[in-house]
């Protein structure tokens, strides 16, 4: 058995989330869920014999998710383990997502777990420990058609965890970014949203996606429960890797990046080298 940890899980309701959630109760430990309807785990509550709490909190209300991280520590005294799960994607062209749909995916996707993730340093600087589990995904470090504000919110989590994690190593403060591929949530149904603006041009672009990400829901190859129980065990890990892809699809996207990453640059490596004062 492992030693017991708090956790704090956002989007704990359904999907990823709710299989961490229980994967961590599982393991014994303890596990508060940041949702914005806590009634709907009111059973799940009950069943857990004082080991969970449900509070409600908002991602795109920076008071109200104060408020809950308050009420987290007032009831367990500290926290060990965040992972910020919560998120939804918008599938339009770039130029089809209107302002307010870009801010509002930002806002959930980005400024919500910064925000959670800010409060839940300071108490885990002072026990110097703590483990920060950033629910990304493949789209995080490599882009897809229709995602393109989808995968700018996932690229900015990426982007300052990895800067977390060079930050707080020394305060035994450690970052795990998941990069899961398709699973077999409610990602590609109720929780991805259309951009209201439609552009013909991008039909044979965007519009199959659209139809791509249809018939996939509920056919997705990844397990939410085999990788909520692997990411609990990465997270007890004393030296977790900083980047966790899950799934096939995942881990041949990353090479496929990596491998365009390395043909760029060397394209223009001998003319791009001598930029620099002197040469």
């Amino acid at each position: 058995m492992s030693i017991e940890r708090i956790w704090w899980v956002t989007g704990a309701v359904s999907g990823l989330g709710r299989a961490i959630a229980d994967a961590a109760l599982e393991r014994g430990h303890r596990v508060v869920a940041f949702v914005r309807r806590p009634e709907r785990l009111d059973e799940w509550v009950r069943s857990s014999a004082g080991r969970a709490l449900a509070i409600a909190c908002d991602l795109d209300d920076s008071a109200q998710i104060q408020r809950a991280s308050e009420q987290a520590l007032e009831r367990f005294g500290h926290v060990d383990v965040l992972c910020n799960n919560a998120g939804y994607g918008v599938l339009g062209a770039v130029e089809e997502v209107s302002e307010a749909e870009a801010r509002a995916q930002m806002e959930t996707n980005f400024f919500g777990a910064l925000t959670l993730t800010r409060l839940a340093l300071e108490p885990m600087r002072r026990r110097r420990f703590g483990r920060i589990v950033q629910v990304s995904s493949v789209a995080g470090f490599h882009a897809s058609v229709g995602f393109g504000l989808y995968n700018a919110s996932k690229f900015a989590l990426e982007g300052f965890s990895e800067a977390l994690a060079l930050e707080s190593g020394h305060l035994g403060i450690r970052v795990v970014i998941a990069e899961p591929g398709p699973f077999r949530t409610g990602f590609a149904g109720d929780a991805l949203r259309r951009a209201e603006r439609r552009i013909e041009d991008y039909a044979t672009t965007v519009g199959t996606m659209e139809q791509r990400m249809a018939s996939l829901h509920g056919s997705q190859p990844g397990d939410p429960i085999k990788a909520a129980r692997l990411l609990v065990e990465v997270a007890e890990l004393d030296e977790p890797p900083l980047r966790l892809p899950l799934g096939r699809y995942a881990h041949e996207r990353l090479a496929q990046k990596l491998a365009w990453l390395e043909r760029d640059a060397k394209a223009l490596r001998e003319r791009s080298l001598p930029t620099e004062f002197g040469d």
